[in-house]
């Protein structure tokens, strides 16, 4: 299977990222590709809470997936969306969600996954982030009935092996990460933990990620919003099959669905875990 990893800058307008992102899964598709994958937050990267409240839609009339779901269909793929930024599915949600879709090749969504683990972190004095007081994390594992058992995850999920084991162990074969990762913690841990995940699961994995400094006003108390780029396809082994570096554009990685078998035989750890007792709660 022929995959097409889509790398994207976006910015705070929706409109002129869907030209730029339909753009890109036309030409993975003109290259062969059948699952073509885009980046979390395909639709909207700002740093403003009330410039995204403006420019959100619920998922129902969202036309960014609407224009989306009828590029898959016309192009007769599979495409992951790796997530978009969505007002929440009730109107006294007050906050937004981070939501994945992968859509069949006739346009239909075949499966959502909102993000679990939210990054609240202070990476530095001066890099601080708080996605949980403007998301509303999700709470569902989802394998998704792809081309072959789509396991879908976003970004700081990475950080959560376990997620990735009842992923595998419920069956699925790819595991996709879209992302938009910090490039401080990417240059230091972007390629070890997603080689970590395909390793520990026998799975590929594919990152679609964000890339660059972000086209958006900069807020009094954040500055501008940068990605690490570098879009990884990894083989079932732990090989890095493709790196997309730090340029928007399309990454093609041939697929062998074989290898899942292949390294899964080769150690079989997935079919290794025994229970354990915990250690006791440290006394001091």
């Amino acid at each position: 299977m022929r995959a097409g990893l889509i790398q994207l800058n976006v910015g705070d307008d929706p409109a002129a990222n869907l030209q730029e992102t339909s753009r890109l899964i036309r030409e993975a598709a003109e290259q062969g590709a059948s699952l073509i994958l885009t980046p979390e937050v395909t639709n909207i990267l700002s740093p403003d809470r009330a410039h995204q409240a403006a420019m959100l839609h619920h998922q129902a009339n969202d036309p960014t997936l609407a224009a989306l779901r009828k590029e898959a269909a016309a192009l007769d793929v599979w495409l992951l969306v790796g997530s978009l930024a969505l007002k929440g599915d009730t109107a006294d949600d007050s906050r937004f969600v981070n939501r994945s879709f992968l859509i069949r090749p006739d346009g239909s969504v075949a499966a959502h996954y909102d993000k679990i683990h939210m990054f609240d972190v202070a990476i530095s004095e001066t890099e601080t982030f708080r996605e949980s007081v403007a998301y509303r994390p999700g709470a569902h594992a989802v394998l998704a009935p792809g081309p072959v058992p789509i396991g879908m995850t976003i970004c700081y999920d990475v950080r959560f092996p376990t997620l990735y084991r009842a992923l595998a162990k419920a069956g699925a074969r790819i595991l996709t990460v879209p992302s938009a990762f910090n490039p401080t913690s990417g240059a230091a841990h972007w390629h070890v933990l997603l080689r970590a995940r395909a390793i520990e699961t026998g799975c590929f994995v594919l990152a679609p990620a964000q890339t660059g400094t972000h086209p958006c006003p900069a807020t009094p108390d954040r500055r501008p919003r940068v990605s690490y780029g570098h879009s990884l396809a990894v083989s079932p082994w732990g090989e890095v099959l493709a790196d997309a570096g730090e340029t928007p554009g399309v990454t093609i990685v041939e697929l062998d669905l074989n290898a899942v078998e292949r390294a899964r035989s080769r150690i079989p750890s997935i079919d290794h875990d025994r229970d354990f007792a915990m250690p006791a709660p440290d006394a001091h």
